[in-house]
């Protein structure tokens, strides 16, 4: 099913709307697929298009896209969430490079932890439903 059609779905499952607001913020998560957007810079891209809306406006979008599962929120240890779109297509598991430089945020698609996750499960029966690996270092 198409990851629009899927998140409309889940949105009328759940009893919200899908109004002119939560499009235009869902617009920007999706045509920046691959970047850790802050509710910061979905305002400013946001205000571009739509100068009358606050950033309450953006930050309550977020909270119920990040409730329905289409986004994932993300800490980088800088003091700002972020988030990214959660799209079934691609892979779920990745990893994020962190400079402590210059703030880049890399992510890296290789699953370094699959057989880990195995053994976990294996010695323990614990499965594991998500994880979230983070590399602070330094950008080339």
């Amino acid at each position: 099913m198409p990851l629009l059609k899927e998140i409309y779905e889940r949105m009328l499952e759940r009893g919200h709307k899908l109004t002119p607001q939560r499009w235009a913020i869902l617009n920007i998560f999706l045509q920046n697929r691959g970047q850790h957007l802050s509710a910061d810079e979905v305002y400013t891209q946001l205000k571009a298009l739509y100068p009358n809306h606050g950033i309450a406006t953006v930050y309550r979008t977020i909270d119920m896209l990040v409730d329905l599962g289409v986004l994932k929120k993300l800490e980088f240890g800088d003091g700002r969430s972020r988030f990214e779109i959660c799209d079934p297509g691609e892979p779920q598991h990745h990893h994020h490079l962190i400079c402590q430089q210059c703030g880049t945020v890399i992510e890296f698609q290789e699953d370094l932890v699959h057989s880990l996750e195995a053994a976990i499960q294996r010695k323990t029966g614990f499965l594991i439903q998500d994880r979230t690996i983070k590399f602070y270092g330094l950008c080339s």
